[in-house]
């Protein structure tokens, strides 16, 4: 492993750690209406607080750009750190300076405080150097538990772990190994389901994964788009026709690398995009031309379910339909429920995350059935996409 994590800290009672953790939680006034993110660092937080370590959290929430935002402060979230929890959590109104070291000089082994919004300072976003030794002066160790801020190169995840002895915390590790065994050293065959909207978002992930994974299937709005660059009249159909040159370019990358690219063989069509509305099953070569493609046919999902029955390792981004409204949501459910009981009966890793894609998988019931289902979005798509991650590569040994 080419990172630190917490089973290499020993003797850290009574030692300032720095925690940078992900509380850019939902909020509605005051109450936080998702706990998500904070039940994913909670592990990390309890773990240090046994041990004795004063325990002091860095969060950004929202963008206030380096101002203080009164509607953006973390100051609402501590009482739902601490309640779920168990224990207080205080609160510091700066997360550098007089009021922050007053409150971390007050700490006993074990405490938990929770530092103001870092993006209140415009050094943050800038990686500002004098910022990342301000933060660095509250501490004697730095641990790094927010993946999802880690595709950010901020004073807070890059270049604070540069000044301190720096290691992942466990849901960024759990994070790290889980996409390790997906794309790092995978077993094979791997199966990437990719689909969304728009091919013009995913271009960069195309493009890597083709050269990854051994299969690849496209679902989605963003299918219409490859159907169309390969001669496939898809009627009213979202679809981006001024990329079918791109979407050739990938798909002759995908030969060149032995991938196969599984498209739709058929699909679900109706004229207006609503709950319930009348809709049909048709061959690609039957598309109305007022009709639009809502979600892939029977044909197509059992297409899906052979293929993951086939591969050993998968990693899922995207829905393969409109999941939002029923009845288009069939496939996507059918799809997640066999990689669910696949993973389930041991025949699967699997591996999946992005915005749309976790609220797919909860709403077919399969999200606790994957072996990993990651909350990170924007930094989980750039892992997948092949770039490197600025807080990721400073915790590196």
């Amino acid at each position: 492993m080419a990172f630190k994590t917490l089973d290499d800290l020993t003797d850290i009672a009574g030692k300032r750690t720095l925690v940078r953790v992900d509380l850019n939680v939902p909020m509605d006034g005051d109450k936080v209406t998702d706990t998500t993110r904070i039940e994913r660092v909670l592990p990390t937080i309890r773990e240090l607080s046994d041990k004795g370590a004063k325990v002091i959290l860095l969060a950004h929430f929202g963008r206030p750009k380096g101002e203080r935002v009164a509607s953006m402060s973390l100051a609402p979230v501590a009482p739902a750190v601490s309640s779920l929890l168990g224990k207080n959590v205080s609160f510091a109104d700066d997360c550098i300076g007089d009021a922050a070291a007053a409150a971390i000089g007050a700490l006993s082994n074990g405490d938990v405080l929770l530092l103001e919004n870092t993006r209140y300072h415009k050094g943050e976003e800038k990686n500002d150097p004098e910022f990342a030794k301000a933060l660095a002066a509250n501490g004697d160790i730095y641990i790094n538990d927010a993946f999802s801020a880690a595709h950010r190169a901020h004073g807070s995840t890059e270049g604070l772990a540069r000044l301190l002895p720096a290691y992942a915390g466990r849901t960024m590790q759990a994070e790290l190994e889980a996409l390790g065994s997906a794309l790092g050293k995978p077993v094979r065959p791997v199966l990437a389901v990719v689909g969304g909207a728009k091919v013009s978002s995913k271009i960069d992930l195309l493009e890597n994964l083709v050269s990854r994974v051994d299969m690849l299937v496209i679902g989605g709005g963003m299918a219409n788009t490859f159907l169309a660059a390969k001669g496939v009249d898809v009627g009213k159909s979202l679809c981006e026709h001024d990329l079918a040159g791109t979407a050739n370019k990938i798909m002759a990358a995908a030969e060149t690398a032995n991938c196969e690219i599984v498209l739709p063989v058929d699909a679900v069509v109706a004229t207006e995009f609503k709950a319930g509305a009348q809709n049909e099953t048709v061959a690609l070569d039957a598309i109305p031309s007022d009709g639009m493609i809502l979600d892939v046919g029977a044909a197509s999902i059992e297409t899906v379910k052979s293929k993951i029955d086939t591969a050993r390792t998968l990693v899922w981004n995207g829905p393969l339909g409109a999941f939002e409204i029923a009845p288009f949501d069939k496939a996507t459910v059918a799809a997640a429920k066999h990689a669910a009981d696949n993973t389930k009966a041991g025949k699967l890793n699997s591996v999946a995350g992005g915005g749309d894609t976790v609220a797919a998988l909860n709403h077919a019931g399969a999200a606790d059935s994957f072996s990993y289902v990651s909350t990170a979005g924007g930094a989980f798509l750039e892992w997948l996409e092949g770039k490197e991650l600025p807080g990721v590569k400073a915790l590196e040994n």
